[in-house]
């Protein structure tokens, strides 16, 4: 193990790059900004990326399409490109935020918010911006993706940050962050197309910061909602229930200078834990923005998990891992 950081890191030397990130951020083989990190992994075995697309030094998150990535070793990523852009979008214009992904019915689904309007930070009662959740639909988990219901799964509440989780049982909990509904979750309909019946306003167990992006994942039966509180720490409740009621449980990992947004996935008997970090690297406007990392996350015996630093190698040792574990 030793031998082979040594020798990583040489290689970055020799390389003459600026800046030396080892493989924190991911290298997707350009020099694209990247956010939002929705991980998933399908029946070919390898793990897919969707993300948002920073625009090199856009204005105030006006962000116009999403990227999907995929990789066999977490090292080696391909850019499949966008699958889906506001341009496809008869309803949104803007703001390509944080998607979703899911495999349901023989096909590919990629939940995304889009809006429209500006949002006037300096006087908020003169903001005219709006976001919805919508479906798109592919054969192919890298698209393109099609519209596939010609417009937001709802008008109001405001909302965005879709996460789409998906039980043994086939049904399908749509989470996401509202004007006055976070901590609330829907249920799908089959298809994948609607919402069935109301929101259902979750028990958080009496502590609900405030919040976006929200990840949800089961293992060993245990339930966990994790999500960035107060847009920065990422933390985290457990549940015997998709629906709740939550057990509060603490963080996961600290904040550090902007907001994160996350997923939590198993790949090949790791947990990864995808985020971005907010970095000066090569910027044309001399200042940080966003960059999809990764880190290892481990379980405690009684499932809790251990807090994560960020690190500079990330999870560029993969292959070795998974091949001790082999």
């Amino acid at each position: 193990m030793k031998k082979y950081l040594l020798l990583s890191t040489l290689i970055c030397i020799l390389s003459g790059m600026t800046v030396c990130f080892a493989q924190n951020p991911l290298n997707f083989g350009s020099n694209i900004r990247t956010a939002d990190p929705s991980g998933h992994v399908w029946d070919d075995g390898r793990m897919y990326l969707y993300t948002s697309h920073d625009e090199e030094c856009q204005e105030d998150f006006w962000m116009k399409d999403w990227h999907t990535f995929s990789s066999s070793d977490l090292v080696n990523w391909t850019d499949h490109g966008p699958g889906l852009s506001v341009d496809d979008l008869t309803w949104a214009d803007n703001y390509a935020w944080a998607p979703d992904a899911a495999y349901k019915n023989g096909k590919y689904y990629l939940i995304f918010p889009a809006g429209t309007g500006v949002k006037d930070r300096q006087n908020p009662e003169k903001s005219t911006k709006w976001m919805g959740i919508g479906v798109a639909v592919s054969d192919s988990p890298t698209g393109p993706f099609h519209d596939a219901i010609g417009g937001p799964l709802w008008r109001e509440p405001y909302a965005n940050d879709p996460a789409l989780f998906i039980d043994d049982d086939g049904k399908a909990y749509l989470y996401f962050h509202g004007t006055n509904s976070d901590y609330s979750v829907a249920e799908m309909a089959d298809d994948l197309l609607s919402v069935k019946g109301d929101f259902y306003k979750m028990d958080m167990g009496g502590y609900e910061p405030k919040m976006e992006g929200p990840w949800v994942f089961k293992r060993n039966a245990i339930y966990y909602f994790t999500m960035p509180e107060n847009n920065r720490v990422l933390t985290y409740y457990t549940s015997r229930s998709p629906k709740g009621p939550w057990q509060y449980r603490g963080v996961i990992m600290e904040e550090e200078n902007g907001n994160n947004h996350h997923s939590i996935v198993e790949y090949k008997g790791q947990w990864i834990l995808f985020y971005h970090r907010w970095l000066n690297i090569n910027s044309k406007c001399e200042k940080t923005q966003r960059h999809v990392t990764a880190e290892y996350l481990y379980f405690n015996d009684d499932g809790t998990i251990q807090p994560v630093k960020r690190t500079q190698r990330g999870v560029e040792d993969f292959s070795l891992k998974i091949r001790e574990v082999d």
